[in-house]
């Protein structure tokens, strides 16, 4: 599988991507999954018009590092010549590709005619692809859904036009906007994509690959390029260990320790305080999202998410570690309370 310059050997286990999400997939955690052995990374979704206003916080997204690499900037828009323009600014970064959102369903991105909007007017989807492709020398890629709802699938339509507009490759995750993230992914579409002999760019699978059996079942069955993991990766970089540890072997990892968990979670934070341009509260707000991930599993798991919640500062946090791991090894599992 190619993008650009970017070649994936074939394998015992497909390419795995990580990704783009909003306030999850920033530099700290893109690094952290590419260590656990992701194969590349998307940005979170940056906006087109905040990138040509030169919006500090839209350009600090776009920020990436060479230990991330293969990495995708993903943009999203629905103004051709904002697209055009923002295509252009950021191949100034020189990501290893650029990549556009036709796929998120939330209120206020789709109210303003991008992400999934753009599935009802299909034209448009193209008219956009060719333009950005004609405008940068970067790769493009597209991440999007099967359709708006239901009744309006259109997906492989989707894939023969916006190859003839030059994209270089298709991820899709296997729902409707109308979906959400809710109900039965429909992954039989990744495999009718597959199954179109004049579909000749790569697909990338996405959608509830939230286990080692789950990716093994939907990649031998539909037969993806690729797949592309998100939700279960929040507070869980290890999916990407473990996906092609299974793969390799036919066995399940055992999970993580607690001892590997905290000092991952203290490795998150070191990476986040120093790749993130942005205030140390902000910081742990941020990493909330990922303490159920982390502690998933763990005896009194509960306890201690909602005692790392009551850390403000990264002292408190890493003061909250250490007596969470002093506990667990005196076997005080119910003293890890760190804030009374």
């Amino acid at each position: 599988m190619r993008i650009g310059k970017v070649e994936w050997q074939g394998g015992t286990a497909p390419p795995l991507f990580l990704a783009p999400m909003e306030d999850v997939s920033d530099a700290s955690f893109r690094r952290l999954c590419k260590e656990m052995g992701a194969d590349a990374v998307v940005t979170e979704f940056i906006s087109s018009e905040a990138l040509i206003r030169q919006v500090e916080k839209s350009w600090q997204k776009a920020q990436i590092w060479e230990e991330e690499r293969p990495i995708a900037i993903q943009i999203f828009g629905s103004e051709l010549e904002s697209m055009r323009e923002a295509a252009r600014l950021i191949e100034k970064v020189q990501p290893d590709w650029l990549d556009i959102n036709y796929g998120c369903p939330v209120s206020k991105i789709v109210c303003k005619g991008a992400g999934a909007a753009i599935l009802r007017d299909i034209p448009k989807m193209e008219t956009l692809t060719r333009a950005i492709v004609e405008s940068t020398s970067l790769p493009v890629t597209v991440k999007t859904r099967l359709g708006w709802d239901a009744s309006s699938i259109r997906i492989i339509e989707v894939a023969h036009r916006l190859q003839a507009a030059g994209i270089q490759a298709l991820a899709v995750h296997a729902r409707t906007r109308a979906d959400g993230y809710q109900g039965k992914v429909r992954w039989e579409w990744i495999g009718y994509l597959k199954q179109d002999p004049s579909i000749q760019i790569p697909i990338i699978g996405n959608g509830d690959i939230d286990s080692p059996q789950t990716a093994w079942e939907l990649y031998h069955t539909y037969k993806p390029d690729a797949l592309m993991i998100g939700r279960a990766a929040i507070g869980y970089p290890w999916i990407f260990r473990e996906i092609k540890h299974f793969f390799e072997t036919g066995k399940l990892l055992p999970p993580p320790s607690l001892e590997e968990r905290i000092e991952t979670l203290r490795k998150h934070l070191h990476y986040a305080l120093h790749l993130l341009p942005q205030p140390p509260q902000k910081t742990l707000i941020e990493l909330r999202k990922h303490y159920s991930g982390y502690f998933k599993g763990i005896p009194n798991g509960k306890s201690i998410r909602l005692s790392l919640m009551e850390a403000h500062t990264p002292t408190e946090l890493e003061k909250c570690l250490d007596r969470i791991q002093k506990a667990y090894r005196g076997q005080e599992v119910d003293a890890v309370l760190c804030f009374p």
